[in-house]
């Protein structure tokens, strides 16, 4: 299984940008998909996840009504837009697939993880 991120870059706060994910190797019908992420001596944190048929999402609180998560199973993908980007935004952005018949915040129950991709918001 691989998962493939892309979209990250370096933005002006206030800005947007769209991250996608592309999985391979798994059909993703059943599995959760997450995104969470990591600033420099931070520790991960979760940031939003769906559900497999894309009914349930979950928010970070830091990213809540900021961020947009969404899935499209026919391409094996999941994407996170957001807006409002602001400086402590800025982290590597991992995408995850979440084990059978679970949305959850703890990556411990997540399965598969991609390389992940970098957001810079300056100020």
């Amino acid at each position: 299984v691989q998962l493939q991120a892309s979209g990250g870059g370096l933005v002006q706060a206030g800005g947007s940008l769209r991250l996608s994910c592309a999985a391979s190797g798994l059909t993703l019908i059943r599995q959760a998909m997450g995104w969470f992420r990591q600033a420099p001596g931070k520790e991960r944190e979760f940031v939003s996840a769906i559900s497999s048929g894309a009914i349930s999402t979950l928010y970070g609180d830091s990213v809540k009504g900021r961020f947009t998560i969404s899935r499209d199973n026919a391409k094996n993908s999941v994407y996170l837009q957001m807006n409002g980007l602001r400086p402590e935004d800025s982290a590597v952005y991992y995408c995850a697939v979440g084990a059978v018949g679970t949305l959850s915040r703890m990556s411990r129950n997540y399965d598969y993880w991609g390389q992940g991709t970098l957001v810079t918001v300056s100020s």
